[in-house]
């Protein structure tokens, strides 16, 4: 969740152009990527601003209970169908928009390990100083990852746990050493510019991907702007573009 907790994109529009409206969004923080890329073209073809805001899947489904209402919600589509009946979410026209798999990150200045096989990313990580996940569905797999390599207890005293993948991030980005986190491979790309390296997804015999939907609330604000955006993420042209972004 790199451009904070709140994304609000805004586009300009032909002059004299009026705006039709505002297209909220509750998403996991996984596809912001994508999302950021789609939102622009989306705006100037309906002149509907979309606004972004992301969570972890504990803190969505507590906001949907407690009553919010989006238009659209992003998440897992184990967690749409445990919100559904709270958020009125439309389960017929879910839609979905793809998977994310977990990659290695570290300091573009910092020895990259080899993570090419799990025996490789065994020794990676009983050679680093510290270990960084977070606390939601990315470090919850991670953690399992641990003991299924047999490092958890050796791992446990330079683990470091964080809320979410912002947090690991930028506490990589701040740190010192032979230091690897691990997080979603979009949000570790999204960190690039500010000086983090993808040292690669994990290898394959033990990658775990999240899938991700969408599903408009029958409750929603604008209804035809969720309706419009559902319809482009189901087409072709989205879809590269999600690819080109992490999102498979």
């Amino acid at each position: 969740m790199k451009l904070a907790t709140t994304l609000l994109i805004t586009a300009a529009l032909a002059a004299g152009a009026a705006r039709a409206g505002e297209l909220k969004v509750l998403s996991a923080g996984a596809v912001e990527p994508g999302l950021a890329a789609l939102s622009p073209g989306f705006m100037a073809k309906t002149h509907d601003s979309v606004h972004v805001e992301y969570a972890t899947a504990p803190r969505l489904r507590a906001r949907l209970a407690a009553g919010e209402r989006p238009d659209i919600v992003i998440a897992p589509p184990a967690v749409l169908d445990e919100v559904g009946e709270a958020a009125k979410l439309d389960r017929a026209g879910r839609v979905a928009v793809g998977k994310v798999g977990v990659g290695v990150a570290v300091r573009r200045d910092a020895q990259v390990p080899e993570i090419g096989s799990a025996d490789a990313l065994k020794r990676a990580i009983l050679e680093a100083d510290r270990v960084l996940y977070n606390e939601a569905s990315t470090g919850i797999y991670v953690e399992k990852l641990l003991e299924r390599l047999g490092v958890a207890e050796e791992a446990k005293p330079k683990t470091v746990r964080l809320p979410d993948g912002t947090a690991v991030m930028e506490r990589l980005l701040k740190g010192s050493g032979r230091e690897i986190g691990f997080g979603a491979v979009t949000e570790i790309l999204l960190y690039r510019r500010d000086g983090l390296k993808l040292v690669g997804p994990l290898p394959a015999e033990i990658q775990n991907f999240t899938s991700y939907a969408a599903a408009a609330s029958t409750e929603g604000p604008n209804p035809e702007a969720a309706r419009a955006f559902l319809e482009l993420l189901a087409t072709e042209p989205a879809k590269a573009v999600l690819q080109r972004h992490g999102i498979e």
